[in-house]
């Protein structure tokens, strides 16, 4: 064989080793986007799971509370209502926008233990006060993973090799559950 066959052979050795090399990075670029994408979904499903939990806990509530306070009507039927437009939206946005309309309207119930001294002492009240208080923590922590879970994704399509990737793999940019800039202002305490 010639010297001439022999680099030729070479070159094109290394040239298909690349190509490979190439090829397969690029799968594995893909592969990624396509786990970060599935992840998000994954912790959007756990913010669900948890705030399927609270809706599920606060008729409970509802039903002892109002025992005590017949005359906030509109409290629970605001309550009902956000329950009722969670379970009816059909977007991200949407279900984020209707968990934070109930959140407003659940504060509101909160707050008549303050005006209801009764209330206060009544031990299944208590009780289920308390697993409200847990499954709030639960959703603020699955909150926060599904964030983290959506800054990883947005921050790598963001990347030029990220947006030519996801584009590919069809992945779009995911949306942050923020809270209301209503419910960023420090709440004042009276006494």
């Amino acid at each position: 064989m010639s010297q001439g066959v022999k680099t030729f052979l070479i070159f094109i050795g290394t040239l298909a080793a690349l190509v490979i090399g190439v090829f397969l990075w690029g799968v594995g670029q893909y592969n990624k986007v396509v786990a970060m994408d599935e992840q998000v979904k994954s912790q959007w499903a756990q913010v669900e799971n948890q705030l399927k939990r609270r809706f599920d806990l606060i008729p409970n509530l509802v039903a002892t509370t109002k025992g005590y306070a017949k005359h906030e009507k509109e409290i629970f039927e605001n309550i009902a209502n956000a329950r009722t437009k969670y379970f009816k939206a059909d977007s991200v946005a949407d279900k984020v926008e209707a968990a934070n309309g109930f959140e407003r309207a659940l504060s509101r119930l909160l707050m008549l233990q303050e005006q209801y001294p009764n209330l206060k002492a009544n031990e299944s009240f208590l009780k289920l006060q308390d697993s409200l208080e847990g499954t709030e923590n639960r959703i603020a922590v699955e909150r926060k993973r599904y964030n983290d879970g959506v800054r990883v994704l947005n921050t790598y399509r963001r990347t030029v090799v990220g947006r030519f990737i996801a584009s590919l793999a069809g992945v779009e940019a995911a949306q942050y559950f923020e809270v209301p800039e209503v419910e960023q202002k420090v709440p004042k305490v009276r006494f």
